[in-house]
């Protein structure tokens, strides 16, 4: 049946009054997601505060066929998190379940609600001498459910991993409104189907993520940092290669800069400034850490640095010799997006190829942007040490942004069907939301594809959750 006004009566009384939200202007900052590209409507925006409460509307919206937009901290890149434009849909928002259930040092695990903000969730862990490492831009407000339904990346993947490798159990509301108890927090549990991966990058299309089971780890007692200038991206993988097998595989982050980005930066942002006395076409903000006390790590690091300059793979280096030194180089790197805004319309890529084709895709993908959109400057960043490439390409100068943003389809058939011939990923960790839905389509084995489909219809049969997310 549609939406109507007992449906909605019920809903509130589940939620409490407070908690159901159906005037236009209180909804509006659920109703966009964070580039703008999405603004759709909602019938109503709900904030659950407890697991039973998330299964009861799940159960109440499925008896009445309403579709329901499971939403965290709405940092999302692809409107993963925004709903359509017809209104049908509910929004379920997880922002009152932020508690953490349990910290468990002696285990190295912390069992959390799925609204937790990462930044208090990482806080917590180093309250207990523990770390969590899943660290990205919007951690001061994205949700741990969140970045579990997208499987975030972020910066210290090529240590930790993605989302995916830091769960180890879920607490999940079916689309019927069951609710799967899965917070097991066992490093081995061979006992059938790893249930949990199949809800971890689902963006919410099979469930609703209400708790986990995360990972920590020891936390660092030396890091070391350092800015690298390099002439060529293959001196890049050169040192990323030395730099993992003289630490012992302790390279945290490994994270390209191209110049235009720090030229866009040090223009841009406040506080920012150039660290080189002469400029490099490449830069590699390199970060080592243990949680070994005994200072041997800044040994392998200069080591490392000092081969590099000896065989010419770096030009030069600047090495944070404090921890504001060292924020500062990375307010470089954190600073790319932002900086970019500034510059017009930006048309993203979130891509990854095996790292050691990096510099062939860079390459490639220049030169085709230039031949067919010239002007158009490309600004090629992120995370070198696991492949994934942000490729964001900024408008020419004084180009008209709504004309130019215009051509994103034309322009990322052009970047992903190179992807594709070097057998990488058009989503490395953003997801596909609504944004990519019709190029996974294209690109995506077809086997694999349906597969998924088929796992679609057998958990979420009446397509009312997040439906016309990932897969069409």
């Amino acid at each position: 049946m549609p939406f109507d006004q007992a449906l909605h009566d019920r809903l509130a009384a589940i939620v409490g009054a407070a908690a159901c939200i159906g005037d236009p202007a209180d909804m509006a900052p659920y109703l966009r997601e964070e580039r703008g590209l999405y603004r759709g409507k909602a019938a109503l925006v709900l904030r659950p505060g407890s697991t039973a409460e998330v299964a009861k509307v799940v159960a109440a919206c499925a008896a009445a066929k309403v579709p329901i937009v499971p939403q965290g901290g709405n940092t999302g890149l692809c409107g993963g998190a925004a709903p359509h434009e017809d209104g049908s849909e509910i929004i379920v928002n997880m922002s009152r379940m932020n508690k953490v259930r349990a910290v468990d040092p002696v285990n190295f695990t912390i069992t959390v609600d799925a609204g937790c903000i990462l930044a208090d969730l990482q806080n917590i862990a180093e309250d207990n001498g523990c770390l969590f490492p899943l660290s990205l831009a919007a951690e001061g407000s994205c949700q741990i459910g969140g970045n579990l339904a997208t499987n975030a990346g972020g910066i210290n993947v090529l240590r930790y991993g993605n989302a995916r490798d830091l769960v180890l159990g879920l607490e999940v509301v079916l689309p019927d409104g069951r609710i799967w108890n899965g917070l097991r927090a066992l490093g081995k549990d061979n006992t059938g189907y790893a249930l949990r991966h199949l809800f971890v990058g689902a963006e919410g299309t099979l469930g609703i993520i209400t708790a986990a089971v995360l990972k920590l780890f020891p936390r660092p007692a030396e890091i070391a940092t350092a800015l690298c200038g390099l002439s060529n991206l293959d001196d890049a993988i050169r040192l990323l290669n030395r730099a993992r097998a003289i630490s012992g595989d302790a390279v945290t982050a490994f994270e390209l800069i191209p110049r235009i980005g720090l030229e866009m930066c040090v223009k841009h942002i406040a506080g920012v400034s150039d660290p080189f006395t002469d400029a490099h076409p490449w830069y590699v903000l390199i970060e080592f850490s243990s949680s070994r006390p005994d200072g041997a790590l800044r040994g392998g690091f200069d080591a490392l640095l000092g081969t590099a300059f000896e065989e010419a793979i770096i030009a030069d280096a600047v090495i944070a010799g404090s921890g504001e030194q060292q924020k500062s180089l990375w307010r470089i790197r954190e600073s790319l997006p932002e900086a970019q805004k500034h510059e017009g319309g930006s048309i993203k890529h979130d891509i990854a190829v095996p790292v050691s084709r990096v510099p062939q895709f860079i390459a490639k993908g220049v030169a085709a942007i230039e031949k067919h959109f010239p002007g158009a400057r490309p600004v090629p960043f992120g995370h070198l040490g696991d492949g994934n490439i942000h490729f964001n390409i900024s408008q020419p100068a004084g180009a008209d942004r709504a004309a130019y943003l215009a051509r994103w389809d034309e322009m990322s058939r052009i970047v992903h069907d190179i992807v594709a011939g070097m057998d990488g990923s058009i989503s490395a960790e953003h997801g596909i939301g609504m944004l990519k839905v019709q190029e996974l389509t294209r690109y995506k084995d077809p086997v694999e594809l349906d597969l998924m489909h088929r796992l679609k219809r057998a958990i979420d049969p009446a397509n009312l959750m997040n439906p016309g997310k990932v897969i069409d």
